[in-house]
């Protein structure tokens, strides 16, 4: 008997969360993981801050709430952004989300018909592929350079696809490939988008951990016309078990994705929000977003490093301004022989093909995660990586 829905019955499980459980096994160096770096986590702080909130106000961090999000935080929220431009108050709302995650799905309800084409960076984000498969979105990978989306490639996607539900890109520190596109890029993205008058889902996870270069605008602050929905999130720079996220966009689409948030969790953990709204606004968040720089830096550098020290001089790889990962490039041979032994010597690596629209396609490129694991565990695992390697190359 088919019990499944046509919406689900294809889908399948992510293959980043599926390596969790190889990764589980302490004797593995995962590299796999999107994951901060566990040290990063501010543990006494948000240790302290939830007793004070059981204590002070627990009623209101036990019981139901409002659907938009904890007043307080929404807010602090709209204030940050306004300075950022990202936020207009005369056009704009903000809701929060768990996670960022929730944005692509409430995005892909709310504005996007099944068999709707939604446009994506190739490589980009499996988390997001697998929300948009499961409303029976027609997905369409459009290829990136190092500044970003192809634009000639995008316009004549867009052209073929007159019926697009919107454009999924994560324009800083790229996951899985690490890069940024670029300011001029982001105009030329954001003019396409009038052009065939689309909308586009801003993914913006990593924004606050940049660590080497200059600040780009994000496209939502380019944005004059209303085209860009923003998601935003406090995994990278809290904890991403505390699930609390962000969208920002025309009030019409997220007044509208609040309704649809009400028929699945009707609001965020209030507790995280109140949480998360007390951290932001009675500790120096500033200071914290600057360790995170500082140790994502030194521990992408140290990998970096590593890779250019003992792998083959054939095998690239980026070298991202922040974020957690670093995409490398194989010149030939199978990606699946040399992720298979690279996992049979206990690293985990994630191959480049889980990362496209279409998994089938070969790939030779895989994704480095230096967040996760310790320092240690860095250098010992370039080092098997390395011996792999040579074995082919």
């Amino acid at each position: 008997m088919n019990i499944f829905s046509d919406r689900i019955k294809n889908l399948q499980p992510s293959i980043i969360r599926e390596m969790f459980k190889f990764a589980a096994d302490p004797s593995v160096i995962s590299f796999s993981a999107g994951n901060p770096a566990p040290e990063s986590f501010p543990k006494e702080k948000i240790a302290k801050i939830s007793a004070d909130i059981l204590s002070q106000e627990p009623v209101a961090a036990l019981q139901y709430s409002i659907s938009e999000g904890y007043p307080k935080l929404r807010e602090w929220l709209k204030a940050d952004m306004q300075k950022k431009e990202i936020f207009n108050p005369n056009g704009d709302e903000l809701i929060i989300t768990a996670g960022a995650q929730q944005v692509m799905e409430l995005t892909t309800k709310t504005i996007c018909n099944e068999t709707d084409a939604i446009i994506c960076e190739a490589p980009t984000f499996i988390g997001s592929l697998n929300s948009f498969r499961s409303y029976n979105a027609k997905l369409v990978g459009v290829p990136m350079d190092d500044a970003g989306i192809n634009p000639e490639l995008l316009d004549r996607a867009l052209t073929l696809n007159p019926r697009c539900a919107f454009i999924y890109l994560i324009p800083n520190f790229q996951n899985p490939t690490g890069k940024t596109m670029s300011l001029e890029r982001r105009k030329e993205v954001l003019e396409l988008a009038y052009k065939h008058n689309v909308m586009i889902l801003e993914d913006d996870p990593y924004g606050e951990l940049r660590f080497d270069g200059a600040d780009i605008p994000p496209i939502k602050a380019l944005d004059k016309k209303g085209h860009v929905i923003y998601a935003g999130t406090f995994s990278k720079t809290m904890a991403p078990g505390l699930r609390v996220g962000y969208m920002v966009g025309p009030a019409d689409i997220v007044n509208k994705a609040v309704a649809a948030l009400q028929t699945s969790t009707v609001h965020t953990n209030i507790w995280a929000q109140m949480l998360v709204w007390r951290f932001v606004s009675q500790t120096d968040f500033g200071a914290h977003i600057e360790s995170l720089r500082e140790l994502y830096k030194r521990k992408c550098s140290l990998m970096l490093n590593s890779l250019k020290f003992s792998m083959p001089m054939s095998i690239t790889f980026t070298e991202p301004q922040g974020g957690l990962f670093i995409w490398g490039s194989l010149p030939h041979g199978e990606l699946d022989t040399f992720c298979r032994a690279a996992i049979e010597r206990k690293v985990a690596i994630v191959p480049g093909n889980a990362f496209l629209v279409n998994e089938s396609e070969r790939s030779l490129d895989f994704r480095l995660n230096f967040s996760t694991p310790s320092e240690e565990q860095i250098e010992k695992g370039v080092e098997i990586l390395s011996s792999v390697a040579k074995l082919f190359y």
